[in-house]
């Protein structure tokens, strides 16, 4: 057993194509550190882009199977506090009550089910807690997961602008890839880019700030851009560049993109579990690129789970 700092947070996130586990407290200066971090695919949301979706009995065993297994990290970190939180797959199942109720038959422990607004400002809230954006003031934040994409603008590092669409990446590729075991196709991209305008447009969300304003990069997708990167140059992730060129996006898109699934689960450093939504993905994210007239992304790992904890440890400044 490895004993955390007193006052330590454990948050299990049942995401739509994950779910991961983050156990963090506060430093001597006040900063939050993260103590253990853990992923896991399972899928949950397969199904999710149906008119009435439902989780599989397979997606709800994987999820309680990936739950468990979190659960032992847990304890074995030792957080004095557990939270688990489902978002966009579980909040959007017709059956999502049912899989509540089984997490917590088998675990004892309920599950907190955000909404699209909670969801969004808790990403916001998580992305403030990163010491390398300490000094920003304006800009954005996009946070793409398999069930949905959160879309935030800061102005004086205040949310001006937040929603939560659905335009994850499991979502996507569901409504528009008919066979994800082929090549992505030019024709499919310029499909998911037309979606994303459309709803983008819809709900309303503007990208007024100034110029200078920075775009940053939550998720799995973008992070999975780096941990290619770190693969095919031999170093860690965290000794990567933060900041992905769109460039860089394009080319990795018509790279990967030109490939059929069985040879895009082999990409180095690209999760085979991800290979066949990660085009539709890195669509997505370069459409927000035009939208926003963005030529990069900052890569940050703080989002909903860091900003559970800051919530936990500090509710008052909710």
């Amino acid at each position: 057993m490895n004993p955390a700092p007193a006052g330590s947070v454990a948050v299990i996130d049942i995401g739509s194509n994950s779910i991961k586990i983050l156990v963090a407290a506060r430093d001597a200066s006040g900063s939050l550190r993260a103590q253990h971090y853990r992923t896991i695919d399972s899928r949950i949301s397969a199904g999710i882009s149906r008119t009435e979706p439902r989780l599989s009995e397979e997606g709800m065993a994987r999820g309680l199977a990936a739950i468990t297994s979190l659960l032992v990290d847990a304890t074995a970190h030792a957080a004095s506090r557990l939270i688990l939180v489902a978002t966009s797959a579980v909040r959007d199942a017709r059956n999502s009550a049912d899989f509540i109720a089984r997490v917590h038959a088998a675990t004892g422990h309920a599950i907190r089910l955000l909404s699209g607004d909670e969801e969004a400002n808790l990403i916001g809230r998580g992305l403030t807690c990163d010491p390398a954006l300490a000094g920003l003031r304006d800009f954005y934040v996009f946070d793409l997961g398999g069930g949905s994409l959160e879309c935030l603008a800061f102005h004086d590092r205040r949310i001006t602008q937040a929603v939560s669409l659905p335009l994850g990446c499991v979502r996507l590729t569901e409504k528009f890839i008919a066979d994800p075991t082929a090549p992505f196709t030019a024709a499919q991209t310029e499909a998911i880019a037309a979606h994303v305008c459309e709803l983008i447009e819809h709900a309303g969300f503007s990208f007024s700030l100034p110029a200078t304003a920075t775009a940053i990069g939550t998720g799995g997708t973008v992070t999975s851009v780096r941990t290619i990167q770190a693969a095919r140059t031999g170093r860690p992730l965290a000794e990567t560049p933060t900041r992905l060129s769109v460039a860089t996006l394009r080319s990795l898109l018509n790279e990967l993109g030109s490939l059929p699934l069985a040879e895009r689960q082999h990409i180095a450093g690209l999760p085979s579990a991800r290979a066949d939504v990660f085009p539709t993905a890195l669509a997505t994210v370069i459409t927000l690129a035009e939208l926003g007239g963005f030529e990069a992304f900052e890569n940050s790992l703080y989002n909903l789970r860091w900003g559970l904890v800051a919530e936990a440890l500090d509710p008052a400044s909710a």
